[in-house]
């Protein structure tokens, strides 16, 4: 990306920094509403002592501190690939040190990256609908009669969310944004009161009560951490969203805005149950807010929940473009929703199926208590992924002595899988639905790689060099007409089979041919004065390769534009682009499963189009088909 570009998307996200707080670190805002309920719950068996409540505010004090201030905010960030965060924009920076493939002693790093992403998709089905339940819960506390009305007005709310993506991320930050400083700065002066009466509770800054708490509960305390896991589960989406705000607005966001005002208000519940006893932990987040201040607290917190599961939502729209470009989904619909700000996009089929999974969990689950079971497996997982995929960077691409790195990262793999062990319990209670979601993903993005190498492989086979078709359509003499054809090849040294196919049967070529081959590069974005690279071949054939990073979409009219911008004459008006269509059948040699193989089938028959996803003008495009076994 060109640095003019680059500090336009920086000023431009600068001026949206109120949606950006709100949209990163909403869902960790989210966790008072669960957290300490969960872990002083009659079901968990744990007496309510002054002891305990220290106990486990320190735990959650220093779960925010170590997980997200330190590993997240100081380490994690810093490996960006070039600007863009995320566990896929992660594996990019690994692809060129860890080959592909079942051969490979070191894939199976990059196979667990892939897991990772797909746990993050099952981590976007439960975020939007978990927050807004829980804050639409609120009304509850004021009177049981809105009991009937919680389940049916969440849908709406979450129907009106995702409804509303089309407008973009930008128009949401517009509307929404705002309101996230009212948010942090609510919760905060709802604890500070609480405090100044107990001031006491600031005791559980001292990591010893953390400490004195797991070894006296023993494995009971342990399996507490999945409940204090839900205080840190924005953790990852803080870094996927990273290519959106900038790590330094995120940084500056977190320490001088969330971190305090979140700390301020755990304190502030914990007050409120030494205060309350045994009544305050049914729901310390509302229980603690005056008669008078019930329902603006739940309006607040309601419009806090959307820009939470925003938050998701479009990491998982990211998510989508960068596993589409580094081939490991279909082609789908991507729509850039703003001109002015980069990486503002809308994915329909995504958006569709995210918003399908999450009315179907709040109608199977009916309260945020349950549905909160199936959170933390999710994101624990993915977090622990991320420390290892951290390592292999830390090693392979930043040359950190092994000492050192395993020191960082094996304290921060110690938490992970700490929490993660913990909620392992609940995976009968819910957490099945994650993971069920992402080896569904997981199974979907492997067997679409798989296929696709074997595919190409198939076509390598009856493939020829371009040079020897150049030298036959030479010997031949053969008659070209007017105009150009463009056809695209995955192999810039090869003739591409559609063009095979189109001088076997029609035995003419244009007076012009270009061969283009997009290629997509492990970086995010490529700038667009290196876009393409023209080279003249005989025979009146050129060969151009378009390169695009992993966060953007090809546009081959942009490509030829830039071509003609580089000297090369195109006459738009007869332009024709041959395409391939393959048909694909089971019945090949490989070694694929034959479930993979009708999967891969399927998937293909409801990929997008290449004319649709190139943007191509349908009346110019001629498509040849062809019959390959797989």
């Amino acid at each position: 990306m060109s640095e003019s570009a680059s500090t336009h998307k920086r000023s431009t996200l600068a001026k949206l920094s109120l949606g950006a707080l709100g949209v990163v670190y909403g869902d960790i805002g989210t966790s008072p509403l669960y957290s300490i309920k969960e872990c002083f719950s009659p079901a968990h068996g744990i007496p309510l002592t002054s002891q305990h409540v220290l106990g486990i505010l320190s735990l959650i004090f220093w779960s925010l501190t170590l997980v997200v201030s330190i590993k997240y905010l100081i380490f994690i960030l810093r490996a960006d690939n070039r600007g863009e965060g995320g566990i896929l924009a992660l594996l990019a920076l690994l692809i060129p040190k860890l080959q592909y493939g079942k051969g490979n002693s070191r894939s199976w790093l990059v196979l667990l990256g892939l897991f990772g992403a797909a746990l993050l998709y099952g981590d976007g089905v439960i975020t939007p609908a978990i927050s807004v339940l829980s804050a639409i819960e609120g009304l509850q506390v004021a009177t049981p009669r809105f009991q009937p009305v919680v389940v049916p007005l969440t849908i709406a709310i979450l129907v009106g969310l995702f409804w509303f993506q089309k407008r973009g991320t930008t128009s949401i930050g517009n509307v929404f944004g705002p309101m996230m400083i009212v948010w942090f700065l609510t919760i905060a002066t709802t604890g500070v009161p609480w405090i100044f009466k107990h001031p006491e509770i600031l005791q559980a800054i001292s990591p010893h009560y953390a400490f004195l708490f797991l070894t006296s509960h023993e494995i009971h305390g342990f399996f507490v951490l999945s409940a204090v896991v839900l205080c840190i589960t924005g953790g990852e989406a803080l870094y996927a969203d990273m290519g959106h705000f900038g790590k330094g607005p995120i940084q500056m966001g977190w320490f001088g805005i969330a971190f305090p005002c979140l700390l301020l208000n755990y304190f502030g519940q914990g007050a409120y149950i030494l205060a309350s006893g045994a009544e305050g932990t049914v729901n310390p987040f509302f229980g603690m807010v005056p008669s008078w201040g019930l329902y603006p607290m739940v309006v607040v917190s309601t419009m806090a929940t959307v820009i939470a599961s925003q938050a998701l939502i479009s990491g998982a729209y990211s998510l989508t473009q960068q596993a589409v470009q580094l081939g490991y989904l279909p082609r789908v619909v991507i729509t850039h929703t703003s001109r002015s700000t980069e990486g503002q996009i809308y994915v329909p089929t995504v958006n569709t199926l995210l918003m399908l999974a999450c009315v179907s969990l709040v109608l199977a689950f009916q309260e945020s208590s349950r549905l909160a079971a199936a959170y933390g497996i999710a994101v624990t997982g993915t977090m622990a992924i991320t420390s290892l995929l951290f390592f292999t960077v830390a090693r392979k691409l930043w040359n950190w002595p092994l000492p050192l790195a395993l020191a960082v990262v094996g304290i921060f793999l110690a938490v992970d899988l700490a929490f993660f062990s913990a909620n392992i319990i609940k995976i009968v209670e819910g957490g099945w639905v994650p993971l069920v979601i992402a080896i569904l993903i997981f199974s979907l993005m492997t067997t679409w790689k798989w296929c696709r190498e074997v595919v190409s492989q198939t076509l390598m086979k009856l493939a020829i060099p371009i040079s020897e078709f150049l030298n036959t359509i030479e010997q031949k003499c053969m008659t070209r007409i007017k105009g150009t054809a463009v056809f695209m090849t995955l192999n810039r040294d090869i003739a591409p089979s559609v063009l095979l196919l189109h001088f076997k049967h029609n035995q003419v070529l244009h007076e012009r041919v270009i061969l283009l081959s997009i290629l997509t590069k492990n970086e995010p974005e490529v700038d667009p004065k290196d876009r393409v690279r023209i080279t003249d071949l005989t025979q009146g054939f050129v060969k151009v390769i378009a390169l695009y990073g992993f966060m953007e979409t090809p546009d081959i009219r942009e490509v030829l534009k830039l071509c003609q911008t580089s000297g090369l004459e195109i006459d738009e008006a007869n332009l024709s682009y041959y395409l391939g269509r393959e048909i694909f059948l089971a019945d090949g040699d490989s070694d694929m499963p034959m479930w993979r193989k009708k999967l891969f089938i399927a998937l293909s028959k409801n990929a997008r189009s290449a004319t649709e996803f190139f943007r191509l003008p349908p009346d110019q495009v001629i498509e040849l088909g062809s019959q390959i076994s797989i």
